[in-house]
């Protein structure tokens, strides 16, 4: 990995929330407004780059994390110099693991080093004068992309939006009960027909019963892949069973933390999709080398999020630089948190877009438009 000097002046978490009219549904709850924290990060030499933390739940989770920035991490990260992003990462882990433990904070702890470590990659990449793919060694800016957080009320209409935007691939939430996630992937398939990737989320919905008994019921829709159908936290052995179940690629990732636990979920041979969040742990100084890891053992990477513009943005050019035949995963409900920063991602073009050449994640965050779009709502 790329490593430049960093000794930052500052670190500071924006907080945002967006009303929205329909509420945002997954198997273990509901999201009733879009909440996004943005990280801004600034050198003592005047560079400046943007970071993103994951605060979707609890209902309290953005002002949370915002508060833990503020008054553990900044404190700690403005006080030194280090000799690029992934020494401050690591630094910044080990100095707080002891907290993480006592408090019980390991999560929302994790999820704030990870959006200053995006920061300080886009920082760095800006003072290049590079695209994060490329300051990443990419040699192309082109990612494919899916439509995900598709809700089971009605999923069909927003799957006929979202392929007239030029989306070609879908993922739908499942884990409402039975008839129900059957009659909707029975729905979207017909609409889609047979060669359009469909992939279903289950949110950690089933115990290892529950899915073993779903999984053959989904064999006839052709997923490409079923995500999270077990807890996270559930032993690798029962996601090998599940996977000698059925035919259906699991994919899981995003609830994972740390290297070890990585390496365990990929040495499992369970997945067959691995699905980091950058902004819930690691950053790119963390993430990168699991995939680099993942993919060595013939796993498809592709990035989880669903939250705002800047830490998708910054999934889409890992991704990139990365490589493979992973998909993007761009949230189909509305926000405007992420669309008013969503830059190239704005224009899908079957199924794909490129990410340009713009410096670092290549937008530049106004904080008066973050909070014009937070006001009126959607």
């Amino acid at each position: 990995m790329p490593a430049a000097p960093v000794q930052l002046a500052r670190v500071e978490a924006f907080v945002f929330r967006c009303p929205i009219e329909t509420p945002v549904r997954t198997s273990f709850g509901t999201m009733h407004d879009r909440p996004a924290v943005y990280v801004r990060a600034e050198d003592l030499d005047g560079a400046v780059g943007w970071g993103e933390i994951w605060c979707n739940f609890p209902s309290c989770g953005a002002e949370h994390r915002a508060r833990l920035l503020e008054s553990v991490l900044a404190p700690l990260a403005t006080s030194r110099a280090f000799t690029g992003p992934a020494e401050a990462f690591a630094w910044l882990t080990d100095r707080t693991a002891v907290l993480a433990i006592q408090s019980g904070e390991h999560g929302p702890m994790a999820q704030a080093i990870a959006g200053i470590d995006l920061a300080l990659w886009d920082l760095c990449a800006r003072r290049a004068g590079q695209p994060l793919w490329r300051y990443l060694g990419g040699g192309h800016d082109a990612v494919q992309v899916y439509a995900s957080g598709i809700n089971p009320d009605g999923p069909e209409d927003v799957v006929a939006a979202r392929r007239a935007e030029g989306y070609r691939a879908f993922k739908l939430k499942v884990g409402f009960g039975e008839d129900r996630d059957l009659r909707n992937l029975a729905v979207v398939r017909e609409m889609l027909g047979s060669g359009m990737p469909l992939m279903a989320d289950a949110n950690q919905g089933w115990t290892l019963d529950e899915a073993c008994r779903m999984a053959p019921r989904l064999d006839g829709f052709g997923l490409g892949w079923l995500e999270e159908p077990l807890r996270a936290d559930r032993p690798w052995t029962e996601w090998q069973r599940l996977a000698g179940a059925t035919s259906i690629p699991l994919a899981g990732g995003e609830n994972v933390l740390g290297h070890p636990a990585f390496d365990a979920a990929i040495g499992s041979g369970a997945l067959a999709v691995l699905q980091p969040d950058l902004a819930k742990w690691g950053g790119i100084s963390g993430c990168w080398p699991v995939i680099g890891r993942a993919q060595a053992a013939g796993l498809r990477y592709c990035p989880h999020f669903l939250g705002g513009g800047v830490g998708l943005l910054a999934s889409a050019h890992v991704l990139a630089a990365a490589g493979g035949d992973g998909l993007l995963e761009i949230d189909a409900n509305p926000n405007p948190l992420r669309t008013v920063l969503a830059g190239p991602l704005a224009s899908i073009r079957e199924g794909g877009c490129r990410l340009g050449d713009g410096p670092g994640i290549g937008v530049q965050p106004d904080l008066q438009a973050l909070a014009d779009v937070a006001a009126r709502g959607c």
